[in-house]
């Protein structure tokens, strides 16, 4: 049985600050024109949608004691988040990210993440602390960038776990760091104890031996995954679980800035989901957090209440194809993949 809206979901992760090319081309061996800093990290976007739409949540991660650091926690403070695992490590800088757009809609990155604060995540009193009060953990494939982390993120699955909690799973996985030692290892450990998974297009057959789509649902689900969301960008999304698929066609909406659209996705449906909603409906109000994503500039500038969902579903019709629907934010590296979409 899933559980009510009571619960709390957590996160561990990258908090990050954004800072984007205002014009497109290629890469930042010039002076250009930027505009940011925002707050970004696909953890910590993921974990302020589900706040904005009222359910209690929190994130473990660290950020230096500067400017970028305060600017986030704050944000995070100021929609819901819990936010008293927050380390704040003097000396350390917060973590950034530098995007440039192509005229492809590829794009380029410069980033500080694993030396940063971020890299510094790791157990404390507070971590353990959130952690126990939790009872759903969503993990991140970006997240898994060090041994610290991964540690920590297995030990939260087997607490939460053991007290009868839930865990979902984005891949959301840079090809930077898949040849990380450990790495498939530690994505295949958190699937094997993952209810609710959420790959974004190729990402279903990371961690199976398929290499058709229908093949590899059946192996996720063998594995004891309770359901799937593929999240398919433009074309949409489609829920699996023992039974016939349900697919969700994506919004038409002008496209402003992709980043941040998979996990506003992801945070929706799996607050939905966890409150014990229909796989329909919650595959509407995520698709439609995902099309709100999209029409402003900067990761976490278009998270949504209900409110605003509502708004947008009453004067949009569903299930219209959508033009160019958010990639992956957290696919790190020069594809249009940054925040898995919906």
């Amino acid at each position: 049985m899933r559980m009510s809206s009571v619960k709390k979901i957590i996160t561990i992760g990258e908090i990050l600050v954004e800072i984007m090319a205002k014009e497109p081309g290629e890469g930042f061996r010039s002076p250009i024109d930027l505009v940011g800093p925002f707050p970004s990290g696909a953890p910590a976007i993921f974990i302020d949608q589900v706040a904005k739409l009222g359910q209690p949540c929190g994130i473990v991660s660290c950020v230096g004691d500067d400017d970028f650091g305060a600017m986030n926690t704050e944000r995070l403070r100021r929609d819901g988040v819990d936010i008293a695992a927050i380390a704040v490590e003097p000396g350390a800088a917060t973590g950034s990210a530098f995007v440039r757009y192509r005229k492809d809609g590829q794009r380029d990155f410069v980033f500080n993440i694993k030396h940063s604060a971020c890299g510094l995540i790791r157990q404390t009193p507070d971590a353990d602390a959130l952690i126990d009060s939790a009872d759903h953990l969503h993990v991140m494939g970006s997240s898994l960038f060090s041994d610290d982390i991964v540690t920590l993120i297995r030990r939260a699955i087997g607490r939460i776990k053991t007290k009868g909690g839930t865990v979902s799973f984005d891949p959301n996985i840079r090809k930077e760091i898949l040849g990380l030692p450990g790495m498939i290892e530690a994505l295949d450990h958190v699937l094997g104890q993952t209810d609710l998974f959420l790959p974004s297009g190729p990402e279903l057959f990371l961690l199976t031996g398929a290499t058709d789509e229908v093949p590899a649902v059946r192996e996720i689900l063998a594995r004891g995954v309770r359901a799937i969301v593929l999240k398919r960008g433009a074309d949409g999304a489609t829920y699996y679980e023992h039974g016939a698929p349900l697919h969700m066609p994506a919004f038409r909406v002008e496209e402003v800035d992709p980043t941040g659209a998979g996990d506003s996705f992801g945070a929706t449906f799996v607050t939905c989901w966890l409150r014990d909603m229909a796989p329909r409906e919650a595959l509407r109000l995520a698709t439609a957090s995902g099309a709100r994503a999209v029409r402003v500039k900067g990761p976490m500038e278009g998270t949504s209440t209900r409110a605003e969902l509502d708004a947008f579903l009453a004067n949009h019709d569903s299930g219209v194809p959508s033009g160019r629907l958010a990639p992956r934010h957290g696919t790190r590296g020069r594809s249009r993949d940054r925040t898995s979409p919906p």
